[in-house]
């Protein structure tokens, strides 16, 4: 299984930077948050192994936080090293949640999470502002999801 980091580097490396493309934290965290949904429904297994919380700002995975932080609301640039080997279904996953989301705003990502039960769930009784490390339920992701593959 990868990690949540060989999941953001895939995104991160998929932008496309000559066209003016540029990528936050913000939005690489919905994008790895809705890289393990979507695992979750067409694969039934997790992409990768870190937990994702609940914070204010929707779904983040603390590793790609820490990884990340630095840049706040600025442009990620390419990563270094070597790109990790997806299979063909972990391909597909990644390639279905850039087409779908891809292209959407990070703050468009954030409000889109935000009204979606998995974070809702997981931050129930919480007052808006208030900070957590509520884990978002793998149950609730893919019960939540899987109900779009009838509307596709």
């Amino acid at each position: 299984m990868k990690n949540a980091l060989d999941v953001a580097c895939y995104f991160l490396r998929r932008l496309d930077r000559e066209a003016g493309d540029t990528i936050s934290t913000l939005k690489l965290q919905k994008l790895v948050y809705y890289a393990q949904a979507w695992s979750l429904v067409f694969r039934n297994k997790p992409l990768f192994y870190q937990d994702i919380e609940a914070w204010m700002s929707g779904p983040v995975v603390r590793d790609v936080w820490n990884e990340y932080k630095d840049y706040h609301y600025r442009d990620i640039p390419p990563p270094d090293g070597v790109d990790v080997e997806f299979d063909e279904e972990e391909t597909e996953v990644l390639e279905e949640v850039w087409s779908a989301y891809g292209e959407l705003s990070a703050r468009h990502l954030q409000e889109l999470t935000q009204s979606e039960t998995p974070w809702l769930n997981a931050r129930r009784g919480l007052e808006p502002a208030q900070k957590s490390t509520n884990l978002i339920s793998y149950e609730d992701m893919k019960s939540y999801y899987v109900n779009f593959m009838a509307e596709a």
